[in-house]
């Protein structure tokens, strides 16, 4: 069965995680450079039977778009046209950076917490389906 991939992308790094093949568990994958992004999706897409792709979208505390989330809609629409044979979702992806931060405790690693954000966006999207156990 295929998977779900999730991407926290970021300026300089993007985090990403992997859901199980049923569908039901988010897990941190890797952390890759965002400059390094295409090569990581070329493998990975092919390699883990990825279907879907949710992308973490950053809209402000009032829920409006800032500079940022435009340059994450636009980057995500080059993906998608590189990556047709995927469906390609923007999900709301507010506090799971600092959610990271805080499951990692006082010894942040900031390479792990984008992999880690990824997994939260991920979860919730997975529970949003209906898949998940809480």
């Amino acid at each position: 069965m295929p998977k779900i991939l999730a991407l926290d992308l970021g300026d300089s790094w993007t985090g990403t995680a992997l859901s199980d093949a049923s569908k039901m568990f988010a897990r941190p994958f890797q952390t890759v450079k965002t400059t390094e992004l295409e090569l990581f999706l070329i493998k990975t897409l092919q390699e883990e039977k990825i279907d879907t792709v949710v992308v973490g979208y950053p809209q402000t505390l009032k829920g409006t778009e800032s500079a940022q989330t435009k340059k994450i809609v636009e980057h995500k629409e080059l993906l998608e046209k590189k990556h047709p044979e995927q469906k390609w979702i923007l999900w709301d992806e507010r506090y799971t950076s600092q959610h990271a931060k805080d499951i990692q405790g006082k010894k942040v690693d900031k390479q792990k917490s984008h992999s880690i954000a990824a997994a939260l966006i991920l979860e919730t999207y997975l529970i949003n389906l209906g898949n998940t156990f809480i």
